[in-house]
């Protein structure tokens, strides 16, 4: 899988044979992957004194980077019905990558690292999470098109998480604190995406939404922990009272959800230079991990220069840079193997199910 939303899960009433790829779609992923990637060369650095500027732009990104990733990802998983060919490519798409990159990182960081970590396969390392946490709630696609009321039933398991500490094997708790995003996705109607690209009181909305929302992430940048964006603690992991937890992620949940709508918005609709970049988001997403990691394992946070705006200029520029060079064909094609496996010998010819036992 070259990219984080598959393509064989497409929109309900689409032709595969003369469906053509909608050029807003691989915008929004190529522009919520660069977010991605300038948040983690980003992250080192936000804590350190007199940062609050950095730490704002990063408290903004983590806003809504993710949230939008995990609604359109909800909206391609509209046509999930678990069909064999549909469960082989959700196998070699996201739960192998899984395990795989997984391993891959333990082994890369306990290789610059003088405290080696024990690699644990259920147990996400750093941003493999979103492999697994896609993986099942993809899986649970069909169950969610059952019910009668499914976004409340999600952002009611989603303030019951933060009750119970629910540990880290398959990140269980991001799976349940972002599981809206995803059901709001996976209900959506291709008119309410319409409605918000097309409409133009909408778009001016959506500009005022980022300013307000600017400021408000500068006021709060002393004031709160970017662990609350994160959405991998519970009220005790965030040493706050339940009653705490619940209002806090209540809030930062909603503004999640209007910044999320600002920016499906804002997104060009039409083609550009870099639109076909979009289908090569899962390259980025993976590889600059193992970039991030190394200047943190040399010390390369530790030069004063990065320390300054313009030293923080040059680092935006060039993980952006980075984030569409890793999005290139080139780069997708030397990384499928290990990106979506094809792995013939594992599955049976055409998805056909075996013999059943009577």
């Amino acid at each position: 899988m070259t990219q984080l939303v598959s393509p064989s899960l497409r929109p309900p009433g689409a032709q595969t044979s003369v469906l053509r790829r909608d050029p807003y779609y691989d915008n929004a992923k190529l522009l919520a992957v660069v977010l991605v990637v300038c948040g983690h060369f980003w992250e080192p650095l936000i804590e350190q004194p007199g940062q609050r500027h950095l730490k704002a732009l990063y408290l903004l990104a983590y806003t809504f980077h993710m949230p939008a990733f995990i609604l359109i990802s909800g909206y391609f998983s509209r046509t999930f019905t678990a069909r064999p060919q549909q469960l082989r490519r959700l196998a070699t798409g996201l739960l192998i990558p899984f395990v795989l990159w997984g391993a891959l990182l333990t082994l890369f960081n306990n290789t610059f690292s003088g405290t080696p970590t024990k690699w644990q396969p259920l147990t996400p390392v750093w941003i493999t999470w979103f492999l697994i946490a896609l993986f099942l709630w993809r899986v649970s696609a069909p169950l969610w098109q059952t019910l009668r009321t499914p976004v409340a039933i999600a952002t009611a398991l989603f303030l019951a998480a933060g009750a119970f500490s629910l540990g880290a094997q398959l990140s269980v708790t991001r799976v349940l604190q972002f599981l809206p995003f995803f059901v709001i996705g996976l209900t959506m109607r291709p008119s309410h995406l319409v409605w918000l690209r097309e409409t133009r009181w909408v778009k001016g909305a959506a500009v005022t939404v980022f300013v307000v929302a600017g400021v408000a992430a500068y006021w709060l940048a002393p004031r709160l922990g970017a662990g609350w964006l994160y959405r991998s603690g519970s009220a005790a992991e965030l040493h706050v009272s339940y009653t705490h937890w619940l209002v806090q992620s209540a809030a930062v949940y909603a503004a999640g959800l209007i910044v999320t709508a600002a920016f499906l918005a804002l997104v060009p609709g039409r083609d550009a230079w870099y639109t076909a970049l979009g289908a090569g988001t899962m390259s980025a997403f993976l590889l600059h991990a193992f970039i991030r990691q190394a200047l943190v394992h040399t010390h390369t946070y530790d030069h004063r220069v990065l320390h300054h705006p313009a030293g923080q200029a040059v680092l935006t520029a060039l993980s952006i840079a980075l984030a569409l060079a890793l999005c290139t064909r080139p780069v997708g094609r030397i990384m499928r193997p290990l990106i979506e496996p094809r792995l013939n010998w594992l599955f049976r010819p055409n998805g056909t199910p075996g013999n059943q036992v009577p």
